[in-house]
């Protein structure tokens, strides 16, 4: 049996639903893997109104959204109901955001979907109703635990077809993310992302390769310590570990069409070192793809937008590659 890609809302005044409905509109054009959306059909109804588009929907379960999805944008009900308008967050926002999240997480867990890929969240509506995660995938990993036993630790790639990227750091203040780095935690991330390319996206012998944290990597030690006394003893880690790694690199000859040849991942130090380069090369495209958790999650690579929300400029790209980039893991992992 077809398992389908369980897709959450995200944070539904936003943009997450106008996406989903014009990813299902172009499900034969593009020939797109089967997906059920996490809500409430009433509201996506609603907002394909809103959108000016007329689209079918129907209530089904996990198992059996695969075959209707191409007659109809298959729903499973939280029975959480959402209201907010577009671009209005309302009381109703967090609770049918939460529960979409903890659903499409346990379908898959329970073997009734192939992967979790989730509409942007706004942290800030979420806070304020007593979220107690820093985001989306810190609470991705809680609710991992029950299958691993423990808190995982993810890692969060971006990926593209020109380019994936690894910061080894992430949402942190940049003075605070070089006191943070330390070459056990480059090795941790490293080890993730190397066993993950290998068994979820298929390749055999991942080729990564590490910047430096300094311009033109610490100029031996001219300009900056970190990239010999942290960087470079984590690398002959992850060498002796058998793992195929060069650098510290200069980050500023990383990202070139020659240089991307080269590898399959960059492992940055610092969020913008990594998140600038694929956000210039592959800005409406780009997924971002949590790695370390015992099932396959990925995301569009963008916000909520409530700017946008319900008037139908909402470009759907980077759910669909996140919608593909998910289905060749799944079908990677089972191979």
């Amino acid at each position: 049996m077809t398992k389908a890609l369980a897709l959450t809302i995200g944070e539904p005044a936003g943009i997450g639903p106008d996406i989903a409905i014009a990813a299902w509109l172009k499900r034969r054009e593009l020939d797109l893997p089967a997906f059920y959306l996490i809500g409430d059909s009433a509201f996506i109804a609603a907002r394909a109104g809103i959108l000016g588009v007329d689209i079918s929907t129907a209530d089904t379960s996990a198992e059996d959204a695969a075959g209707v999805f191409a007659d109809a944008l298959p729903v499973v009900t939280t029975r959480v109901a959402a209201t907010a308008k577009p671009g209005q967050p309302d009381g109703s926002s967090a609770p049918a955001a939460i529960a979409s999240i903890r659903h499409a997480v346990a379908d898959v867990i329970a073997g009734r979907a192939s992967a979790v890929v989730t509409n942007p969240i706004a942290k800030s509506v979420l806070y304020r109703a007593g979220f107690s995660h820093p985001g989306h995938t810190e609470f991705l990993a809680q609710l991992s635990a029950a299958v691993s036993g423990s808190v995982p630790h993810p890692v969060m790639m971006l990926w593209s077809p020109e380019l994936a990227v690894v910061p080894v750091t992430i949402h942190l203040p940049l003075r605070d993310a070089i006191t943070q780095l330390t070459s056990d935690l480059i090795v941790r991330t490293a080890r993730i992302v190397a066993a993950d390319l290998q068994t979820r996206l298929g390749i055999a012998r991942p080729r990564l390769a590490i910047s430096g944290l300094n311009p033109h990597a610490g100029e031996d030690g001219s300009l900056g310590h970190e990239d010999q006394s942290i960087i470079a003893p984590a690398i002959e880690t992850l060498r002796r570990d058998g793992i195929d790694v060069r650098g510290p690199l200069p980050a500023d000859t990383m990202f070139h069409a020659a240089a991307r040849k080269t590898y399959d991942c960059a492992i940055c130090m610092y969020h913008d070192q990594a998140l600038i380069p694929i956000k210039t090369i592959a800005f409406d495209d780009g997924v971002n793809v949590t790695l370390g958790l015992p099932f396959i999650r990925t995301s569009p690579d963008h916000g909520t937008a409530f700017d946008i929300a319900g008037t139908g400029r909402a470009n759907p790209s980077s759910l669909i590659a996140a919608l593909r980039l998910a289905a060749r893991m799944a079908s990677a992992s089972k191979a």
